[in-house]
Formats: C-alpha cells, sequence, structure tokens
C-alpha cells in the first residue's frame, strides 16, 4: 500500500458544524466540544499521514471525556426499539458485543417489521444451532461420519449443516452469507463458516454458540475448491456419481458431503442447484459446501420447495436483505469503535446525512471528470446535495448569522480520493443555499481493493456502516457494496448507471423501486420436473436492469464490490 493517500490527507471540509448550546451543557462542554471539532483541522497540520485507522481512533478518548455528551442525536434518542421488533433475541452480553443492541439507535428507517412467522422460524433456527453446532454430540457425529468417508442416513440424522466459504469483496461476501443463512433456515440446516482470516474479528458471532467452522473439519483447502473440483455438484452430475432424480438417490447412495459452486463462473450443471427436484436430493446430504459471490435469493423465491415458505417468512419481498442483514451482521466491537468514533467526530452534528457510494469497475471505466459530472448532474436531478448558489447570492446567503441553517453532512465512500476532492471544493468555493452548514467527509481511500488483508475489510465493513446510518443515499448500480449499505439502512437508494462504451449514461441516475439488491445471474437453466419460473426471474433482471442496478450478465466478469 506504499504511496496510498490516507485518510488523515481528508478528513473535513472546509466548515465544521457550529457548536449548539444545550441546557446544562457548561463551560466544560463548550470546551469539549470546541476540542472534537478542532480534531480534524489538527490531523491535517500534525497527523496527516497517520492512516484511516489512525483517523478513526483520535476521537476516542474525546468522546469518553464527553460522559454521553457526544450522544447527542440517534445514539440518545427516545424509543428505539434495541430488538428491531423481535429479530433479535434477549439475552446477549452486551459487552462482547457492543453493535447488537446499539446499532438501533443510529438506524433512521425501519420501513418493515418481521412477520410473525419469521420471528418463530429464527427462534427456531437458534434453537437448533445450539443443540447442533460445533462442540455437540450430534456436531461430532457427523464429523465423525464425515472423515470416515461414509454417507451418515439423514433420515435418522439429527443435523444437517451447510458451510459458507468466504469469496471476494467484502460485500459480495456479506450478500453471499445473508443468501446462505436463508438457504440454511429455508432447508433447517446449521449455518457454519470458514473463517479466513481475513474474513475473523469483523462480525460478532450471532447464534448462541459459534458459527465459526472448526479448524480440524476434514474437508482441507476449503479456499481451493472452485469449479473443477471433482466434489462440485456439476461435476458429481457429469461424471453420474450423483443423481439428480429423487426417486433414484437415497441417503446411504449420496456422498458424504457435496461442494456447491454458485460463483459467478458457474457451469450449466452448476445451476442445477437451482432446480426443485435437484434441491430434494441435495436435501438428502449431511454436508453442502457453497461458495458464491452474489445475492442469489431471487432465484430461492422461484423454486417450488421454498416458494411458500419464503412468502410466509417475507410477504414484502424487498425486506429479505434487509430484515436478515440487521439480524445477522453486527460487526465486532474493534469495528463498531471504528464506525462510532468517525460517527460522532465528523457526523453526529449534522441534521441531515448524505451517503454517496461511488465504484469505478474496470469493466466500465470513465474519466474521473466525466463521473463527477455524472454525480453533479445525478444529485441535481435527484435532489440528493445541497444546492449551491453563485455571485451576490453566494455573498448574501454566507454573510447572515445561520439561524435557521441546517448542517448538513455529505459521506463519500470510494477507493478513490478524487471525487470527495471536487465535492469538497464545491462547498468550499460556493455557498449552500438557503446558508445551510455543509461538511463533506471520506473516511479512507485505498486507491485500490486489496483481497486477502483484513484491515482493508474492517475500513470498507465500518463505511459500509456508515453509509447506511444515512438519511439519502447515492450508491454506484450492480455494486455489492452500495447493495448492502441500502439493504441495512432500509432505504430505496438513487443509484448512479452504469457508463456505457466509455460514455456518461443518460439518464446519469435512476431511483431504485426495491430495496432488494440484484441477482448478477441470467435465469438460464432447464431443470427436471417444475422449471424455475423463469418468467419470474427474468423480471426481476428487466427491474435491475431498467433502474440501474445492474447490467447484463458478461460471462467471465467478476462483480466485485
Amino acid at each position: 500500500m506504499s504511496g496510498n493517500k490516507k485518510a488523515g490527507d481528508h478528513p473535513v471540509a472546509d466548515a465544521a458544524w457550529p457548536a449548539r448550546r444545550r441546557d446544562g451543557m457548561g463551560r466544560a462542554g463548550v470546551l469539549l466540544i470546541a476540542c472534537l471539532f478542532t480534531l480534524p483541522f489538527m490531523a491535517l497540520l500534525f497527523g496527516g499521514r497517520a492512516g484511516a485507522l489512525a483517523v478513526w481512533q483520535n476521537a476516542a478518548k474525546l468522546t469518553a471525556m464527553g460522559g454521553g455528551l457526544l450522544n447527542v442525536s440517534r445514539q440518545s434518542a427516545a424509543g428505539a426499539d434495541e430488538l428491531f421488533g423481535g429479530l433479535l433475541s434477549p439475552g446477549s452480553d452486551r459487552r462482547a458485543c457492543l453493535s447488537r443492541y446499539q446499532s438501533p439507535h443510529y438506524y433512521k428507517h425501519s420501513p418493515y417489521a418481521p412477520s410473525r412467522h419469521l420471528l418463530w422460524k429464527l427462534r427456531d433456527y437458534e434453537a437448533r444451532h445450539s443443540r447442533c453446532g460445533p462442540g455437540t454430540p450430534p456436531y461430532a457425529r457427523s464429523v465423525d461420519h464425515l472423515r470416515s468417508g461414509s454417507s451418515s442416513s439423514t433420515e435418522d440424522a439429527e443435523c444437517n449443516y451447510v458451510v459458507w466459504i468466504p469469496y471476494n469483496g467484502l460485500g459480495n461476501r456479506m450478500l453471499s452469507l445473508l443468501s446462505t443463512f436463508l438457504y440454511a433456515l429455508l432447508t433447517d440446516r446449521v449455518l457454519l463458516v470458514h473463517s479466513t482470516d481475513d474474513f475473523t474479528g469483523l462480525f460478532c458471532e450471532p447464534f448462541p454458540g459459534t458459527w465459526v467452522l472448526p479448524p480440524d473439519f476434514p474437508v482441507a483447502d476449503m479456499s481451493w475448491l472452485g469449479v473443477g473440483s471433482n466434489q462440485s455438484y456439476g461435476n458429481l452430475l457429469d461424471g453420474k456419481k450423483i443423481a439428480n432424480d429423487p426417486a433414484k438417490a437415497t441417503a446411504r447412495s449420496v456422498p458424504p458431503y457435496v461442494y456447491l459452486h454458485l460463483a459467478h463462473d458457474l457451469r450449466r450443471s452448476d445451476r442445477l442447484f437451482y432446480c426443485n427436484d435437484d434441491q430434494l436430493v441435495l436435501a438428502k446430504v449431511n454436508w453442502l459446501l457453497v461458495q458464491n459471490d452474489f445475492y442469489f435469493v431471487p432465484a430461492l423465491y422461484d423454486m417450488a420447495e421454498f416458494e411458500a415458505e419464503l412468502r410466509r417468512l417475507f410477504p414484502a419481498k424487498e425486506s429479505v436483505a434487509h430484515l436478515l442483514g440487521r439480524y445477522l451482521f453486527h460487526p465486532s466491537n474493534s469495528v463498531w469503535g471504528m464506525i462510532t468514533r468517525y460517527y460522532h467526530t465528523y457526523m453526529a452534528q449534522a441534521e441531515e446525512r448524505n451517503g454517496v457510494q461511488i465504484r469505478m469497475f474496470s469493466w466500465a471505466t470513465i474519466p474521473v471528470d466525466d463521473m463527477y459530472s455524472q454525480i453533479m448532474a445525478c444529485s441535481r436531478q435527484e435532489h440528493i446535495l445541497p444546492d449551491v448558489v453563485d455571485g451576490d447570492a453566494a455573498a448574501s446567503s454566507s454573510s447572515h448569522d445561520h439561524g435557521g441553517s441546517k448542517p448538513k453532512a455529505i459521506l463519500i465512500a470510494s477507493l478513490q480520493a478524487d471525487y470527495y476532492d471536487r465535492i469538497k471544493s464545491t462547498y468550499y468555493e460556493h455557498a449552500a443555499k438557503g446558508g445551510d452548514m455543509v461538511g463533506v467527509f471520506q473516511p479512507s481511500h485505498e486507491e485500490r481493493q486489496i483481497m486477502g488483508q483484513r484491515t482493508h475489510n474492517q475500513k470498507a465493513l465500518a463505511e459500509i456502516y456508515l453509509l447506511s446510518f444515512s438519511d439519502v443515499l447515492l450508491t454506484t448500480g450492480a455494486s455489492t457494496f452500495g447493495y448492502m449499505s441500502s439493504s441495512l439502512a432500509g432505504l430505496r437508494p438513487t443509484m448512479l448507471m452504469i457508463p456505457e462504451d466509455g460514455k456518461v449514461p443518460e439518464p446519469p441516475c435512476v431511483r431504485a423501486v426495491s430495496m432488494e439488491p440484484c441477482f448478477h445471474m441470467t435465469p438460464d437453466v432447464e431443470c427436471r420436473g417444475k422449471a424455475v419460473n423463469k418468467e419470474e426471474l427474468s423480471r426481476h433482471v428487466k427491474e435491475c436492469e431498467d433502474v440501474g442496478k445492474g447490467i447484463k450478465w458478461i460471462k467471465g466478469i467478476k462483480l466485485f464490490d
């Protein structure tokens, strides 16, 4: 990462928030706020090369000294539902996972309450995880069967498992893990995570016990499994080592484990996973290992085995990623500290928070100036960012006492600093209409996506959550990073259209019609028995294309976050 710019280079725009006096604050409180808002400028003068993690840590002592003074917005808001309407079960150790109970105070939008059936299903899953997870006798027996190479009789087996293998960038991983968890709910399996070094320590344990697969698991080198693996479902079918006829497959005839390769480069035989008869066969396999890098929930909706249950769980289709994301993902204490320190240092005083997530894909690039023009054209079209005024109007706007002004924060999430620099300069050189005070912030800019590095993933996760605390979101179409932010936020974002042929698209952006992420795969599969509902899936894909949330699937292209 040598030569990369760090967040300390660009911590804040031209103006900090005015300190608004509160009853009983006293001189100590005013002094604390003055010190706090001087911090970004001190970082520029004395710590500009300290790096993104240092910027997130700079406010830690001041926050502690405030004795709760800095919790002036949503964290101190009365009436926040810490359990998200029963989505989370009570009784977890608050100190072990601070974000689990604190995050509800930061979200502004919770558009969908969980259905009673979903709440029952989650409690049922938690009981199964406690009964079958690592360290229990059923888990030990299942691992012994796997180690011996013999198939266990799933008719008599107490517990079946699905193991998730991380793949690609963090946004891809979160959407893939969420989809796999839903699959576990639908198939009464226990979800376990093959936790690689760059994934370890990002999230709290969401279930009773642990979701981490123990290191002595008999299948070695799982991260090296791929489309050519002998145990992949597609290769087992092609080699006639498993039959996708439910009438012929038995618990004794199927292998002890099957690897499901559902990533972007899956082959036609791998896609048979999305067929109803194949699901009836896979239900007889004790261990399923899954590697995937996109959101595949829309395909589950259109399988006869799952369709009715999904409609009971999620009467509103667009609520799936929103509800399961808030249930499943709770940043670890170290990452939550990064999030809350940055939030209270730079964003808490704002009355309106606008999140802007910008991703330039290698397969759809345009010059930085053109991308900036697209962002600002979108903002004018959809009224995303505060309007600015010129000339005499600007002088008049900036000369009044800001008595009726509204502090606003713009959070930029991008691998590059260029867009931050341009947007910050816009509000430095021009007054905001109505005299609003506008701050522009960017936590980090790594310049490139770094695979396999834990600190990179920590910063990415922190920024996903900071974006999710926004009142308004502008994200990049087809970006899994943007999908995850808007799903957690409970917002239908405005989405930047993907450039075509190196040109700024027209229109520059559109408002999404759903919070749900797109399914980045065409529904191209022929099934035995009842086929996949191609009409329904095609409608989903077309909707995603129409609203700029994705592009037509390009074979061999990795849709990184």
